[in-house]
């Protein structure tokens, strides 16, 4: 729970670092989740000679920095969401039962029901951040789960329609985020949005951002960063010789618009209607799976408003 310091804290600067929030249990559920879904995905492309080296004798992190370093798309089979585009019936995605718990983990739903009420859905802009050492990338990689994530406000990158919706992004900490391995920096919140432009990410046009006004937000395995929607942030490049690891997740008031209202959203938590949350993560994943099946043979639906034909994109 948050104390009333941390509230007026979050009403001031728009952002707040709590720590302590997902138990040890949880994280470690979600480790061991993920390290079974390495063990499976490796072997394949084990077999498949995408990558070279047997998995016999390497543990999670050696698997994974064999993928990244073999130059295919290893980060989609992890990720919790579909991509912006180009997706198709197979697109890879998880969402497993450990995953499903730590959304709707009660110390995560408790903090958020202090900051926008009991009426919570969980808003389907959300992503695992699996983010190799700066060092071991190329110059040309710009992804944003992959390397450091540009300036932007999350009301930003969700469509017109969710501009008057209550919301918050609770961004969660594995292992331990820290200046070295590429925690958030974070910007009190403006007052209006900021213009945007869809540059290699879509982020803060160059004139607009708050770089004087910027700190880091380090916070520890389990802790989490809170923030407003149009709180600027980005995060800071990983420096480390580690990957760093956390989780996006996004909540807002049930009944209001998501922002991406062409993927699925569902009710975590009621006062109201208690009868209406979602329980199982099975439903869950049938509902990523549903949509998927229904984008992939449909017209591309933009994901954010912005383009680069305004000046301040030049």
């Amino acid at each position: 729970m948050l104390s009333q310091d941390q509230i007026d804290r979050f009403d001031a600067q728009g952002y707040v670092v709590v720590e302590n929030v997902a138990d040890g249990a949880a994280l470690q559920a979600v480790r061991d989740e993920y390290a079974d879904l390495l063990d499976q995905l490796y072997a394949g492309w084990h077999k498949e000679g995408l990558v070279k080296a047997a998995p016999d004798g390497l543990g999670f992190w050696e698997k994974l920095d064999q993928c990244y370093k073999a130059g295919f798309d290893w980060y989609q089979p992890f990720d919790i969401s579909l991509p912006h585009s180009d997706f198709r019936q197979d697109t890879p995605m998880h969402f497993g039962p450990a995953v499903f718990d730590m959304v709707t983990h009660k110390g995560i739903l408790d903090i958020v029901d202090q900051l926008i009420g009991p009426e919570i859905t969980s808003n389907p802009i959300q992503h695992v951040r699996i983010k190799p050492p700066q060092r071991a990338l190329p110059k040309s990689e710009a992804r944003a789960h992959i390397t450091q994530t540009d300036w932007h406000q999350d009301l930003g990158v969700t469509l017109e329609e969710a501009d008057d919706t209550r919301f918050v992004t609770v961004w969660l900490a594995i292992p331990d985020a820290t200046v070295e391995n590429g925690c958030l920096q974070v910007a009190p919140a403006q007052a209006r949005m900021l213009p945007h432009c869809s540059k290699t990410q879509v982020g803060i046009a160059d004139a607009f951002i708050p770089k004087s006004e910027a700190v880091p937000a380090p916070v520890k395995a389990g802790g989490v960063v809170i923030f407003h929607p149009l709180t600027p942030h980005a995060s800071l490049p990983n420096e480390s010789d580690e990957y760093r690891w956390s989780f996006d997740l996004r909540y807002n008031v049930t009944g209001q618009p998501t922002g991406r209202s062409h993927f699925p959203e569902f009710v975590a938590r009621s006062r109201s209607d208690p009868a209406s949350e979602m329980r199982d993560w099975r439903e869950w994943r049938a509902l990523w799976e549903e949509t998927r099946a229904h984008l992939a043979s449909a017209p591309h639906i933009a994901q954010h408003r912005w383009n680069n034909d305004a000046p301040y994109c030049a």
